[in-house]
């Protein structure tokens, strides 16, 4: 139950990207009102070039979806302890693999999608993304990386408090 307490938002998440696997969020759903605003945006630019700033911006969404999945997987997986290790960051980063993969094979089921293992990878760099992060920003804080406080960390290791 500890597991649901703070996973629930991981799941809420989980459904979302599975909505975004719709049909509504192909590449013609998306054309449909991105298309119209990078031509606006952008009157002198090529047909190419606007349709490779489309993809682009698919893409980014893919990095941008498992970016914000693995970091609600770390929250989930923490259970309310602090900081980060790579334990936990390995099996954020096993999570959204997994899910990542579940998802295409979602996509197969849906008439305007297909699987793609280009996507797979993308979301799977997204998630690692957000694990590097998470690891620089901890160390940044003066916390060990090992979901400990600093003053706790400093006492397991028998050495004089400093604080």
């Amino acid at each position: 139950m500890r597991w649901l307490r703070h996973g629930w938002p991981v799941l809420v998440w989980a459904t979302a990207i599975w909505l975004f696997s719709t049909d509504a969020f192909s590449e013609v759903g998306t054309g449909h009102f991105i298309l119209p605003v990078l031509r606006w945006l952008l009157p002198h630019a090529s047909h190419h070039t606007i349709f490779a700033i489309h993809f682009l911006i698919r893409k980014s969404a893919h990095v941008t979806e498992y970016f914000i999945f693995s970091l609600l997987a770390l929250e989930a997986i923490r259970g309310g302890r602090r900081g980060w290790n790579r334990t936990w960051g390995i099996a954020a980063i096993a999570i959204a693999a997994g899910y990542a993969a579940t998802d295409e094979l979602h996509q197969l089921f849906v008439a305007s999608r297909g699987a793609s293992l280009l996507d797979v990878v993308i979301d799977i760099s997204g998630a690692a993304l957000a694990q590097f992060i998470m690891a620089w920003w901890t160390s940044r804080q003066g916390r060990p990386n090992d979901g400990k406080p600093i003053k706790a960390a400093i006492k397991d290791s028998g050495a004089a408090s400093p604080l």
